[in-house]
């Protein structure tokens, strides 16, 4: 499975639990660690947790476990890095603060939501 399908696996999985403004970035010609970097709001540190437990089981449904876990507790951050791919979920307060779509602003950027893939990601 490729990096960018197990993205889609990540943002769908975001997506079905209500995860809000999930985004993906292709920084595979920009990054030497990673592939695609998911994007996503829970609306408070419980969901943003929970989010995190929903992504890491789905990609171990795949055969992908976490290389590194940062952000546990009450930071209003997780990461989990799964290789090629790493996967940030954020309260609104640390999405806004870490603007990480801004950093990567030189990369292809994804909206995802609604339960469908944007189109033109598909290709």
């Amino acid at each position: 499975m490729t990096s960018r399908e197990l993205a889609e696996i990540a943002a769908k999985t975001l997506d079905e639990k209500l995860a809000e403004n999930i985004v993906l970035i292709d920084v595979a010609e920009k990054s030497s660690f990673a592939d695609f970097l998911v994007l996503a709001n829970g609306r408070n540190q419980r969901q943003v947790a929970s989010l995190a437990d929903d992504v890491e089981d789905a990609l171990a449904k795949e055969g992908l476990t976490p290389k590194g876990i940062e952000g546990r507790g009450n930071t209003g951050w997780l990461l989990l890095d799964m290789g090629d791919i790493i996967v940030n979920i954020f309260d609104k307060e640390m999405r806004d603060k870490y603007n990480i779509e801004k950093v990567w602003g030189d990369c292809p950027i994804i909206e995802y939501g609604e339960g469908h893939r944007v189109e033109g990601f598909d290709d």
